[in-house]
């Protein structure tokens, strides 16, 4: 069966093991585990103390206390990421064996933080930088006492590139040969008029 919150995929069967393990705690409870787990997410940061207690009275062990909150945070950053409203969350995780109050307070949580966390999920996604400026220039070495033959130019290309993180700029300088630059401008050239066409 395909899921909306799994990109329209099958449910993870680790998610699926997990469901039992969480209907154990009360809703109330269920809901307070679902507000760490997305302060988390939120980056916030997450109290595992607060979470201990919570789950004491069913008596989770470290091990069910990691699955459930890594299950939380995979169907809430999954949820988001797909766009899926809460009730169409709510059916889905309801089909999975979740106890309703429990799926409730899951997606009462989820729609309160659901634009905050597709923003946070924005941001830290991947992201590739952006190239600012080329600038380049030829040297060419009249004579070497390393070399027999020195009639090759030599291109250095530098590079300026918008860091990973903001206002940030990094520099790479590359020496390219004249046959390798040649080739590098062919295929831009290619590459440019391929985006031309596509405008």
């Amino acid at each position: 069966m395909r899921f909306r919150f799994c990109g329209d995929l099958d449910c993870p069967d680790w998610v699926l093991a997990e469901i039992s393990t969480l209907a154990k705690i009360s809703s109330v409870k269920m809901k307070l585990l679902c507000a760490q787990v997305l302060k988390d997410l939120l980056g916030e940061g997450i109290d595992y103390d607060k979470i201990a207690k919570l789950t004491s009275d069913a008596k989770f062990e470290i091990g069910d206390i990691k699955a459930s909150v890594a299950m939380l945070s995979f169907i809430f950053s999954s949820a988001a990421k797909h766009n899926v409203d809460s009730e169409s969350l709510s059916s889905e995780l309801q089909q999975l064996g979740l106890p309703k109050e429990h799926t409730m307070g899951l997606c009462k949580s989820y729609e309160d933080k659901q634009s905050s966390l597709q923003d946070k999920l924005k941001e830290t996604s991947l992201r590739l930088g952006r190239l600012d400026a080329v600038s380049w220039r030829v040297d060419y070495t009249l004579s070497s006492s390393m070399l027999r033959e020195v009639n090759e130019p030599l291109i250095q290309l530098r590079l300026q590139a918008q860091g990973v993180a903001a206002g940030s700029t990094e520099t790479t300088v590359v020496s390219v040969p004249a046959d390798k630059f040649r080739v590098l401008l062919t295929e831009l050239k290619q590459a440019q008029s391929m985006m031309n066409a596509l405008q």
